[in-house]
């Protein structure tokens, strides 16, 4: 009987552990800079992006290849398994890195650029990246980053 108790005492920390809001982080980290959203129909003509994002007297720039974006549409679940089609919204998206991003209030100046190289649009806004929490607070930041989106009428805006 005693050689019994050992192992169950054993799962049942494990298992009061897991109880008492111990959290697992993992390596997921959160991508640090600025994304671009182009809206339609601005985004049929726009190829790239580029940013050059400004704080404590330095700048950075880079260059964004914008991508068509999609949504899920048809999703249709049948068995436990779910599927759905990428649908094209006719917006566009794109990343850039931007390493050493402070989570406090940056200058971006954004240019798109349509085919062959043409600037289609040139705007500036000021932005505050926010530091994320892939796996919520008792996990740290993951790091900051912020999203800046260009409008159908060409208006230039900074997540709020």
């Amino acid at each position: 009987m005693l050689g019994f108790r050992a192992p169950l005492a054993a799962v049942l920390l494990l298992t009061c552990a897991a109880c008492g809001g111990e959290v697992e982080c993992t390596a997921i980290g959160t991508p640090v800079g600025v994304g671009v959203t182009v809206r339609a129909p601005l985004a049929a003509r726009a190829q790239e992006a580029e940013v050059e994002i400004c704080w404590d007297g330095s700048c950075r720039r880079a260059r964004i290849e914008l991508l068509a974006g999609t949504r899920a549409s048809g999703q249709d679940c049948s068995g436990g398994t779910c599927a759905a089609t990428a649908v094209p919204t006719g917006d566009k998206h794109g990343f850039a890195g931007v390493a050493g991003l402070p989570a406090r209030p940056v200058e971006i100046r954004l240019t798109l650029r349509g085919e062959g190289s043409r600037p289609l649009l040139e705007g500036k806004v000021r932005a505050t990246p926010k530091e994320r929490y892939p796996h919520g607070p008792r996990c740290g930041a993951g790091g900051p980053n912020t999203t800046v989106t260009v409008g159908a009428d060409g208006n230039v805006q900074a997540e709020s």
